[in-house]
C-alpha cells in the first residue's frame, strides 16, 4: 500500500513524525512539499501509485482522480471538501473523510481576533506608530452589540462560546440548528435577512456548497447596517465578492475582516481597502491545531456529494 501526502507549509514541521508514523504500519510513503497548493502536473506525477491522498488545499479533481486507479481514499485535513469532486469519487468508488472540528478552536479564537481587531482599528493604530505617528484612533467596543453567527456547527458554537464574555447579544442562521448548544451558550436562531438588518458583526463560518455559493450577495449585503463588520473565515465563494468591494467603496457597510478569498492566492482589490483587514487563510494555523493533527485526531468523517448539494 502506498500513502502520498501533499500538504502545504504550515505542515512541514510535521511531515517527519507524520512519515515515520505511516511507515511503521508498513505502508510506503510519498509526499510533495508546496508553499501553498501544488502544481497540478506535480499532483499528477505523485499520486499515480497511491493508494491513499492525505491533502489539504489542492484541488483534487476528475483529472487528478484518474490519474491515481488504485486510489481508494483522500483523507483531507480540515472541515471544508469543496476543493474535492466528491461526486466523481463517488462514482470511482474512493471514500473521502475530512476532520470536522480538528482546527474549531484555531478558527474561533482567530474570528473573535478579527472582530476585536476591526472593531478597535488595531492595524490601524499599529501602523501609525510603526511610521511614528502618535494619533488615537477612535473604535468601538463589542460589549451590548449583536453578534450574527451564519453557520453554527463546530466553529459557530465555539465562536459563540468565546464572545459570551463580552455579553454581545448572539444570533444564528443555518441548515444545522442545535438546539441544546444555542440554549447553553444564549444563542437565539433567525432568518438570515433579521441576522442582516440587525447584526453589528457577523461572522461566516458554515460550509461551501450549492446553497451557500454567494450566499451574500448584493442584496443580503444591502441589508446590513452602515456600522456593521462582516467577517469571514469560512470560504471565499460565500460571499460575492465583487458586490462586497462596491459596499464598501460605498460605505455602505463599516469595514471587513477576510481570512479567505474566492481565489487563493488572491490579487483581490478587496486587500487594498483601507477598511479591510485581510489575512492569507490563517484561521486554523496554529501550533497546537498542528499537534492535534499529529496525533492523528481526527480524520475518520465519511462525506458524501450530498455535502455539497444540499
Amino acid at each position: 500500500m502506498k500513502v502520498f501526502i501533499s500538504l502545504g507549509r504550515p505542515f512541514y514541521e510535521a511531515y517527519p513524525q507524520i512519515i515515520d508514523d505511516i511507515k511503521n504500519l508498513g505502508v510506503e510513503v510519498s509526499y510533495l512539499f508546496e508553499d501553498f497548493t501544488a502544481n497540478k502536473q506535480d499532483l499528477i506525477k505523485h499520486i499515480k501509485d497511491a493508494d491513499i491522498l492525505i491533502n489539504g488545499v489542492d484541488q483534487i479533481d476528475r483529472e487528478i482522480m484518474d490519474a491515481a486507479p488504485r486510489l481508494k481514499y483522500i483523507l483531507k485535513y480540515g472541515t471544508g471538501v469543496d476543493n474535492i469532486d466528491l461526486e466523481y469519487a463517488s462514482e470511482k468508488g474512493i471514500i473521502v473523510t475530512n476532520a470536522p472540528g480538528q482546527n474549531a478552536a484555531s478558527v474561533a479564537e482567530f474570528a473573535v481576533g478579527l472582530i476585536l481587531a476591526i472593531s478597535r482599528r488595531i492595524p490601524e493604530a499599529h501602523d501609525l506608530v510603526r511610521n511614528y505617528q502618535w494619533r488615537f484612533t477612535m473604535g468601538n467596543e463589542l460589549y451590548g452589540k449583536r453578534l450574527g453567527i451564519i453557520g453554527f456547527g463546530n466553529i459557530g458554537q465555539q465562536i459563540a462560546q468565546k464572545v459570551s464574555g463580552f455579553d454581545m447579544e448572539v444570533v444564528a442562521f443555518g441548515s444545522y440548528k442545535d438546539a441544546d448548544a444555542a440554549k447553553k451558550w444564549n444563542v437565539t436562531y433567525v432568518d438570515l435577512d433579521e441576522l442582516m438588518e440587525t447584526s453589528d458583526y457577523i461572522v461566516v463560518s458554515t460550509s461551501l456548497k450549492k446553497s451557500t455559493y454567494h450566499l451574500l450577495n448584493n442584496e443580503k449585503l444591502q441589508m446590513m447596517k452602515k456600522s456593521a463588520y462582516l467577517i469571514n473565515i469560512a470560504r471565499g465563494d460565500i460571499i460575492d465578492e465583487e458586490a462586497l468591494l462596491s459596499v464598501l467603496k460605498r460605505g455602505n457597510i463599516k469595514g471587513a475582516a477576510l481570512d479567505v478569498f474566492a481565489s487563493e492566492p488572491t490579487n483581490s482589490e478587496l486587500t487594498q481597502l483601507s477598511n479591510v483587514i485581510p489575512t492569507p487563510h490563517i484561521g486554523g494555523a496554529t501550533e497546537e491545531c498542528l499537534r492535534r493533527f499529529k496525533k492523528g485526531e481526527p480524520l475518520s468523517n465519511i462525506v458524501t456529494a450530498k455535502e455539497l448539494i444540499k
